[in-house]
């Protein structure tokens, strides 16, 4: 018999596996509404912003409430929300239509990520579980990034990139939506949330004054930089492929999962590194590989040329050499996440995770539309160039973050080379 806990980080496993899919399908979406429904790509990098903005939104106005609505009831909601607009995506094949699927997304992201970050301090007993849990849950969530990009792949027709047959997936997501709510509204969360004798607003203004705190100023800025990066190469990374390397369609969205795996490897991997090393010599590590990766790929995207039988075996150098970024920006994001929350108490973890949110959100829309006017104002390299500018600015930030930690002193929950991961 499956205990009840065992029960409950199942059903956070499989809720990230589903919004994982969902959330990073934006750059496969831009794709085939470019070449299906002749979109250009100033007008299609708004998907993005249909996506993360009602997450910012979501998170800014609902974080500090959800303990009182309950979590697993953000989570249903959220789930039920996704589902319904997944069966209306095949019935409506329009453009205005991604915006609304996106827009539902992001919506019922906001619910679930503050919901989810906030459950795993309530079944984590000490700081080494959460890293733990966090760790596996991010896990799984680029398993799903990574099974989408090959889910969606499977659906579209490369020989036909105007065909529609690609919305057929919404089936099969909306099926994976329901036997998610399913397992949600048969797991009892059997760890209530204490009683808080505050009202809502003094919550809501409690999380407004946390961010105004140096050291989450700090860490909210660098949050934001990393997911205008991440954003900024995933979601356009497709259309990289496919319009710069010259690869199919259905191939541009596949090669994009050597991304996903990347980002995968690189987060569990950081787990074992993070106990080794300090976690900001290791961060630093990463960013200058990060930027050594642009300097070297888009030199060779520019000897792609187009093939008559594109394959595998003669697909250009590029398209398997870029998407190694993944391996060094992965641990970058859970490590920051996880170093802040395990910082603070339990009873403010929503607040945090708010705040996380809101400012991911923001930096993934900034960074999906900078990529998406530069890319069609000038082109695609010039426009991953751009990701230079960020990756000096994190390597600013993280110095005053570490700064920061230190200064709390040697009682302080938080201390250079600590072996926190996840997030």
């Amino acid at each position: 018999m499956i205990s009840n806990s065992v029960r409950v980080k199942y059903s956070l496993m499989l809720t990230y596996f589903l919004f994982a899919i969902l959330l990073n399908s934006v750059g496969t979406v831009i794709l085939q509404v470019i070449n299906g429904y002749g979109v250009s790509k100033e007008a299609a990098s708004v998907l993005e912003g249909f996506k993360d903005l009602p997450i910012a939104l979501v998170s800014f106005m609902l974080a500090a409430y959800l303990p009182r609505f309950g979590y697993r009831n953000a989570m249903m909601l959220g789930t039920l929300l996704v589902t319904g607009v997944s069966l209306l995506m095949p019935l409506l094949p329009v453009f205005w239509m991604t915006k609304v699927l996106f827009f539902c997304v992001g919506s019922a992201f906001g619910l679930v990520k503050v919901s989810l970050y906030s459950t795993v301090g309530l079944i984590s007993d000490d700081k080494q579980q959460h890293a733990s849990i966090m760790n596996t849950i991010e896990g799984i969530f680029m398993v799903g990034v990574l099974s989408g990009y090959w889910l969606f792949g499977a659906f579209i027709d490369g020989d036909d990139p105007a065909s529609s047959n690609w919305l057929n997936v919404y089936w099969c997501l909306a099926l994976l939506g329901g036997l998610n709510f399913l397992l949600l509204w048969r797991t009892p969360f059997a760890n209530p949330v204490p009683q808080q004798s505050s009202r809502p607003m003094e919550d809501f203004l409690a999380m407004l004054k946390l961010a105004l705190k140096p050291l989450v100023l700090v860490f909210v800025l660098s949050a934001f930089l990393y997911v205008l990066i991440e954003q900024g190469l995933g979601t356009w990374l497709p259309t990289f492929n496919n319009q710069v390397l010259h690869l199919p369609a259905d191939m541009s969205v596949q090669a994009t999962s050597i991304f996903a795996a990347c980002l995968a490897i690189g987060r569990l991997g950081a787990g074992v590194l993070m106990t080794r090393i300090s976690w900001y010599v290791l961060l630093n590590i990463c960013l200058l590989a990060m930027a050594a990766l642009v300097l070297v790929s888009m030199p060779l995207a520019n000897l792609a040329m187009p093939q008559a039988q594109m394959s595998w075996g003669n697909a250009p150098l590029a398209a398997f050499v870029f998407p190694l970024i993944g391996l060094f920006m992965a641990p970058i994001y859970p490590a920051i996440n996880s170093i802040m929350l395990s910082s603070l108490p339990k009873t403010q973890h929503a607040a945090m995770t708010g705040l996380i949110v809101i400012f991911s959100a923001l930096g993934g829309t900034t960074g999906s539309m900078i990529t998406g006017l530069v890319f069609g104002s000038f082109s695609g390299q010039t426009a991953f160039y751009l990701s230079l500018i960020p990756i000096a600015a994190i390597l600013i930030t993280l110095f005053y973050f570490r700064q920061g930690t230190l200064q709390q002193g040697p009682a302080a929950p938080i201390r250079d080379g600590s072996a926190h991961t996840g997030g």
